[in-house]
């Protein structure tokens, strides 16, 4: 039970604070209040539509990155223990899981008066996992192939 707590809790923890954030707390209204000032303040010149796109790409790459962790995470708990080779069936289930939590997310948001729920949302949050999917199969390739040249050494 330790160790399912151990790799799978931050995955469950994760998953909460991402519907969390699809809460009316986190609509575009209420992080515009937010966003839009620190924007003003950084660029004391920009226009209101240069505010406005700065915005909506914060929270673009808040949906990437929501979706990139949640991803890491589910595939740091297949992986079990941080020795072990990343599985390609591992990847896949990753993947099949991002998708479906990001289109419940999005239908969760239909539900929210403050919320729109869009499809395109759905889709960079699914690039953010499977850019994450991307990312440790690549480091874990490189990594194989630095330890056959060690090998080769011998």
């Amino acid at each position: 039970m330790h160790s399912f707590l151990k790799f799978w809790a931050p995955v469950i923890l994760w998953a909460v604070l991402i519907s969390l954030f699809s809460t009316d707390q986190f609509s575009s209204s209420n992080t515009s209040r937010i966003i839009g000032p620190l924007v003003a303040w950084l660029i004391p010149n920009a226009s209101p539509e240069l505010q406005e796109t700065i915005h909506h790409a914060i929270r673009k790459l808040g949906h990437w990155t929501e979706y990139f962790v949640l991803a890491w995470l589910v595939l740091r708990g297949f992986e079990g223990e941080p020795k072990r080779r990343l599985r390609r069936h591992w990847m896949a289930w990753t993947l099949a899981l991002v998708l479906l939590y990001a289109l419940g997310d999005e239908l969760h948001q239909a539900f929210v008066p403050t919320r729109s729920a869009r499809l395109a949302d759905s889709m960079v949050d699914f690039l953010g996992g499977f850019c994450a999917v991307t990312w440790k199969y690549l480091r874990q390739s490189r990594s194989e192939e630095d330890l056959g040249k060690d090998e080769e050494a011998f």
